[in-house]
């Protein structure tokens, strides 16, 4: 007999149909699957045998073909397990075929017939709705994570024997709907801004990052705090949009980085790797292309903590994402695109010894390797980050302060009416911030008076600015003016734009 079920695999972040048809014909035993199955989905015979047999039906004892359409395309993954069983029970007669119509189904199976969760569910169930399915069989364990997905009948199954019960009428799964959307959270985090001491300078740079989404580094003598205010950037960030939190939930979900019965993520991102990471960990690939670092960012951090350690050609792979908001990752089976719309975050000593131009304590460096050390990050990424700021060391006076310092929820309330702004004014254009602002929507939204048009003029000529920092420097011009409400970009928001451009202007660090 033969028969077909549906099911789904995942290129990147985007599903496709695969029909799952199964032969079974008189012969010699046998258990084949065709259609460019990888090992993971080949071994899969071996659990559905299991399954099948311990969920207490009769594996047919004669020769089995199932073909994995469209059979040009790669097949990858323990997902095919639960629409290969009911595959090939269906054409054993122990289950009706048309039960399972217009049904997807997805799940790994253990050996004892138990359904077991799989990676990337929230985009397959996502696929599954674009295709026109009403009706989707999941295991349990992912129930929460495509519980939002609307216009989906969702029955979540918890053994293979369930599932064949339910398509034979025996004893029907529970339908579950959709939860409802995304609600702002407060930070969990136990980081908060109150703890850091003085750096007002610091402090407002990371502010107005978090409200246009830019790109920051901080420059400073070790222990001056640079390490200290990072971390407490995701204190700031703004409230995610339920567009944002799907798009960073479905990179999570494909990753297999979702926690238990979790849906979706609903804080920013803040990835901090170390700096020895690899270029393939840091934006993504291997044999089966993953999300690396950058995309696990997405509408978040991605903090370099040292970033002069890190190699040079780990960084440079940066360049192209930074500018396009996505990465692409071409392999000889394919191409598949990840999002990447972080915000970088860096932080650097002066010197290697770390104390170059500090008051407080002498460089042992020799002047050629002071002056050297910060080149080893290259122009062209330098110009992409939108601010660069100095962190000087403190103070002992400013250390035994005992005024109270500004608390996180204050800063943000100003973030979240400063984003607010902006999405009202980008909705029609898919982009959330002032930093992804791209070619004529910087001419059209970055308008300056002409007192703001001189100081530009005159800075542009002065320092030597490349058209992509002039650029840079109109879009965090534009965010200021957010912070304060104006409509029109004025010069004192062009010269805090232009003092956050330091190593530009290359002067001593203190």
């Amino acid at each position: 007999m033969f028969s077909k079920v549906s099911t789904c695999g995942l290129s990147g972040l985007d599903g496709y149909h695969i029909l799952v048809e199964t032969d079974i014909s008189n012969g010699i035993p046998a258990f084949d699957i065709v259609g460019l199955a990888d090992t993971s989905v080949k071994e899969a015979r071996e659990r559905v045998r299991a399954a099948i047999k311990n969920s207490g039906f009769e594996f047919p004892a004669k020769r089995i073909t199932v073909n994995l359409a469209p059979a040009d395309t790669k097949k990858e993954g323990s997902g095919f397990d639960l629409p290969l069983a009911m595959s090939i029970l269906a054409s054993a007669g122990i289950i009706s075929e048309s039960a399972m119509e217009g049904y997807m189904l997805i799940g790994e199976l253990a050996l004892d017939g138990g359904v077991r969760p799989v990676a990337g569910m929230l985009c397959k169930a996502l696929a599954a709705r674009e295709l026109g399915f009403k009706k989707i069989l999941v295991p349990y364990q992912n129930l929460n994570e495509v519980s939002i997905i609307e216009e989906l009948e969702i029955y979540p199954v918890n053994t293979l024997k369930e599932a064949v019960e339910h398509f034979k009428g025996i004893k029907a799964l529970e339908c579950c709907l959709n939860e409802t959307l995304i609600e702002s959270v407060e930070y969990t985090g136990k980081e908060d801004f109150s703890d850091v001491k003085g750096q007002k300078n610091a402090k407002r740079a990371l502010e107005v990052a978090a409200s246009g989404g830019h790109n920051l580094i901080m420059i400073g003598s070790p222990g001056s705090g640079k390490t200290m205010l990072a971390r407490r950037l995701p204190s700031i960030l703004p409230d995610l949009t339920f567009e944002e939190s799907l798009e960073i939930t479905k990179i999570y979900s494909v990753s297999g980085l979702l926690p238990p019965n979790s849906s979706l993520i609903k804080e920013r991102p803040f990835r901090s790797p170390h700096h020895t990471v690899s270029s393939v960990s840091l934006v993504g690939g291997g044999r089966h292309p993953k999300p690396g670092e950058a995309s696990l960012a997405h509408h978040g951090v991605l903090f370099l903590d040292e970033i002069p350690e890190f190699s040079s050609k780990t960084l440079d792979v940066l360049r192209q994402p930074i500018e396009d908001g996505q990465v692409h990752i071409s392999r000889i089976n394919g191409t598949v695109t990840y999002p990447c719309k972080f915000m970088l975050v860096a932080a650097a000593n002066p010197c290697k010894c770390g104390y170059y131009g500090d008051p407080s304590r002498s460089c042992t460096c020799s002047f050629r390797d002071a002056e050297n050390y910060l080149s080893r990050l290259s122009g062209p990424l330098m110009d992409r980050i939108d601010i660069h700021i100095q962190v000087p060391t403190l103070k002992y006076s400013e250390i035994e302060n005992a005024e109270p310092e500004e608390s996180s929820r204050e800063i943000k309330k100003r973030v979240n009416a400063a984003r607010k702004i902006q999405l009202e004014r980008y909705k029609r254009y898919g982009i959330y911030c002032n930093a992804h602002l791209k070619g004529a929507l910087i001419r059209e939204f970055c308008k300056m008076d002409e007192e703001a048009k001189r100081v530009l003029r005159a800075a542009f000529d002065k320092l030597n600015m490349s058209a992509r920092a002039y650029d840079r420097i109109l879009k965090v011009s534009r965010t200021i003016a957010d912070m304060e409400g104006e409509r029109l970009i004025q010069a004192r928001h062009i010269a805090e734009a232009i003092q956050y451009r330091a190593l530009d202007r290359k002067i001593s660090f203190y």
